[in-house]
């Protein structure tokens, strides 16, 4: 299986390369707990159409080494770096989800845009959902960490239980399977325990506003109406809002989950944001 060194500290990472090698390239990056496998409804589909799908597992998810450090931001950041650099990747379109938007605005400003042409943030967790200075609206930081206690405590029930609204199956909208949600909470559980409850402890004092006002290519929020995980309002209204010119689509009845729910018209934006 294909794998690339961080060069940050040589944690040996696992990737994807889908489609055909000369493609506009789309670099996927994903959610907390899972990895490259969420993204198969996008990535077969669009690299069947020609388009170069790239993705990673993070450090500590999927088939990527299992390791205790390395879970600040900038590492996280800097592991995304590796891959582009790895696979010499330019005029991107880099797609980021939950998570992975954070770790996506936090390349752009260590690394610049030199490699990317455009931007989507899918659900995105930027600038941050907690209350600061800049954003007194947000949520009081110790209810989250309140949130992470409780995670740290029965992994597998917060999983468990937070499966019907991270796909809004309360919802009229697209719905996905039983047997779809018990596969997805499987592959979370997959991720370590060391890099879930790390990239939670992030939660709480996560602002990105200094760099997302900075970000000077297109940029593309999607984000649903019903997200619980990244409630709109806090997240990706507020990114559309600080990126200059960025443009937000709001998908009715989505909830976090809209990668699967929402499949068929995510491909349609990313297909049209990403054409070269």
């Amino acid at each position: 299986m294909p794998y690339f060194e961080s060069a940050t500290d040589r944690t040996r990472l696992h990737f994807v390369d889908y489609g055909p090698s000369d493609g506009p390239v789309i670099v996927f990056v994903n959610s907390s707990y899972f990895g490259t496998e969420m993204w198969e409804y996008q990535m077969l589909p669009l690299a069947a159409e020609g388009f170069r799908c790239v993705g990673f597992d993070r450090r500590g998810h999927g088939r990527s080494e299992d390791v205790w450090g390395g879970f600040d931001l900038d590492t996280l950041a800097g592991d995304l770096a590796s891959l582009l650099d790895h696979l010499d990747l330019r005029d991107i379109t880099l797609v980021g989800h939950s998570m992975g938007s954070v770790e996506v605005v936090r390349y752009l400003t260590l690394c610049g845009t030199g490699r990317v042409a455009r931007v989507a943030l899918v659900g995105g967790m930027a600038p941050g959902p907690a209350r600061s200075a800049d954003h007194p609206a947000g949520l009081d930081p110790e209810l989250i960490r309140g949130f992470n206690e409780t995670f740290r405590q029965d992994r597998a029930k917060f999983f468990a239980d937070g499966a019907d609204p991270f796909f809004a199956r309360h919802l009229p909208g697209p719905q996905v399977s039983d047997a779809y949600v018990a596969h997805m909470v499987d592959r979370c559980l997959g991720a370590t325990a060391r890099a879930a409850n790390a990239l939670g402890d992030l939660i709480p004092s996560l602002n990105l506003v200094p760099e997302l006002v900075k970000i000077d290519r297109p940029v593309l929020v999607i984000h649903g109406s019903d997200d619980a995980s990244a409630p709109l309002a806090l997240t990706g209204r507020r990114a559309a809002d600080l990126i200059p010119g960025a443009k937000l689509h709001v998908y009715e009845y989505a909830g976090h989950g809209l990668f699967a729910t929402h499949a068929d018209r995510l491909n349609d934006d990313l297909r049209a944001f990403a054409h070269v």
